[in-house]
């Protein structure tokens, strides 16, 4: 089954999914809230830190700004891990190996449309949020190299968990990997590569350095990709094995 055919076949049921799901329904707007709500909340809180503690936040707008790089993508690979895990129970998984659409290729569907929908969000929430002055270009590598991070934990919650409940406790405790790369942002040197070790460094790590003007855009950007695809691949073969039990 072609690209196109797989999309039209798997879209509105997981239009359907997502809607009849209270949890994952307001999972996917998360993002775009939140890139409004710093937009109008951001200059507010500045003040207030300001006023009432004389505390600036100023200094650390770049490193706080740069977390909306990686919300996209954890949102999409949340909501798409559990549909997964849903698919899996409910024996639907099993069924597409007699139908025309191969296992293969609804895999590739699963793991291509977050990325498709974190580049676009990407592409629109930051500009939103009024943070950055970016480039159109500069917006589109960053959705890029964020992107893999959306299969990369939907296929990590579906290669390990048995169920939602278990999905739930392993979101939780994957969020660990989404806050400690922020602590590189405050080493200097060589020392911070060291955070390169998690896939969940990259996109941030990318957003310093567009927002500093700093060279070597390129290079860090197609390290990140491809480090995190190297991620995916273990995992895939994981959650092959898992449906093949």
């Amino acid at each position: 089954m072609k690209g196109t055919a797989v999309f039209k076949a798997l879209g509105p049921i997981d239009v359907r999914n997502v809607g009849r799901d209270e949890m994952l329904r307001w999972m996917v707007f998360i993002p775009l809230l939140l890139a409004l709500l710093v937009r109008f909340g951001w200059p507010w809180l500045v003040t207030e830190l300001q006023t009432r503690i004389q505390f600036d936040l100023s200094p650390y707008v770049v490193m706080l700004m740069s977390y909306l790089v990686i919300g996209a993508p954890a949102v999409f690979g949340v909501v798409i891990g559990f549909l997964l895990l849903d698919e899996r129970d409910e024996g639907s998984l099993i069924a597409l190996q007699v139908t025309p659409l191969s296992l293969n290729s609804y895999v590739a569907y699963r793991l291509g449309m977050p990325i498709l929908l974190t580049v676009l969000l990407l592409v629109i929430s930051l500009p939103l949020a009024g943070v950055t002055a970016f480039t159109f270009w500069e917006l589109l590598l960053l959705g890029l190299v964020a992107a893999p991070l959306a299969p990369l934990l939907a296929i990590f919650m579906a290669a390990f968990a048995s169920n939602k409940v278990q999905g739930f406790a392993l979101m939780k405790g994957a969020g660990i990997f989404f806050v400690v790369p922020f602590a590189a942002y405050f080493i200097e040197g060589n020392w911070q590569w060291a955070f390169g070790l998690l896939p969940t460094y990259w996109p941030p790590k990318l957003y310093w350095m567009i927002e500093a003007g700093e060279p070597g855009i390129w290079p860090v950007a197609l390290v990140g990709f491809v480090y995190q695809l190297l991620w995916i691949l273990p995992l895939s073969r994981r959650f092959n094995r898992i449906l093949h039990q």
